[in-house]
């Protein structure tokens, strides 16, 4: 695996793939690399001929600074685990490689997407995506990037960016990735207590109930319910529940049999914040 930590030395290597026609598939992290990541490069194994990898926690989407400074580093690990699945390239960059002098976002507008959910209770998260997003694209310009559907609005937010800025960049969304127990992985999870470790599978077990409920009951009992559901949880917070339609993420007040749906969820286990969602059907 060849390690860069240059934009231009990193541009220059591709070049050479790019010259023999090499297809670059693309999978941006932040590092503290789980079996969840480790499907999505074998996933962009599978369709290209080259996998570029980038490890980058990015300073512009963090909206708490506490979360920043303890979202977890391992580096080292991270290299044994993309050797092992056989990753061609690792980009990871200073912040200064990144940013320069400057570590602020540029402003993006997502045609409403940033306003829900996530875009509600995290000022300028989105920003944050897109700029670093954006800037990835550019110094690694692959024809395919590989993003998790645990982050769904991310992965929304990414392909209209990708749209608006008309990138030659297909975008593509992959499952989410659960432990046995159903909780979506995510770097945070190794900062949960063994209790809070032990709880946190309720919050899938609520959504997959969430789905059965949606064939008969209406979208204010499902909201209700899930609100009771929690307050009888005194290790988990609810942040947000909501239902949205998938193409706008708008939150839905009723049903209509012409467009998808998908429950969407944000969970603090103490400090730590947790999100999951799920498909569902009329």
């Amino acid at each position: 695996m060849k390690k860069f930590n240059d934009k231009k030395a990193l541009k220059h290597c591709l070049l050479e793939y790019k010259n023999k026609n090499k297809s670059i598939g693309f999978v941006p992290t932040m590092g503290a690399l789980h079996k969840g990541h480790l499907s999505l490069i074998k996933k962009a194994k599978e369709k290209n001929d080259v996998v570029v990898v980038s490890i980058f926690v990015n300073p512009t989407q963090f909206d708490n600074v506490e979360d920043l400074k303890k979202y977890p580093k391992t580096l080292k690990n991270d290299i044994k685990l993309l050797e092992s699945v056989s990753c061609d390239v690792l980009f990871s960059p200073s912040v200064e490689e990144i940013y320069a002098d400057k570590i602020v976002s540029k402003k993006f507008i997502f045609d409403g997407l940033e306003h829900q959910m996530e875009g509600k209770f995290r000022e300028g998260h989105f920003d944050g995506v897109g700029t670093i997003v954006n800037a990835l694209f550019e110094i690694i310009e692959p024809n395919k990037a590989y993003f998790g559907q645990k982050d769904f609005q991310q992965l929304q937010i990414i392909k209209k960016m990708v749209k608006k800025k008309n990138l030659a960049i297909k975008i593509k969304g992959c499952p989410i990735f659960r432990e046995k127990d159903g909780l979506a992985m995510s770097s945070r999870n190794v900062r949960l207590s063994k209790e809070q470790r032990e709880i946190a599978p309720f919050i899938f077990k609520t959504l997959k109930k969430v789905r059965k409920k949606f064939g008969t009951k209406s979208v204010s009992e499902i909201n209700e319910w899930v609100e009771n559901q929690f307050k009888k949880q005194p290790l988990l917070e609810l942040e947000y529940f909501t239902i949205a339609e998938e193409k706008t993420l708008e939150t839905a007040q009723i049903k209509e049999s012409n467009k998808k749906y998908r429950a969407f969820i944000a969970v603090f286990a103490g400090k730590i914040r947790l999100i999951d969602n799920i498909r569902l059907k009329n």
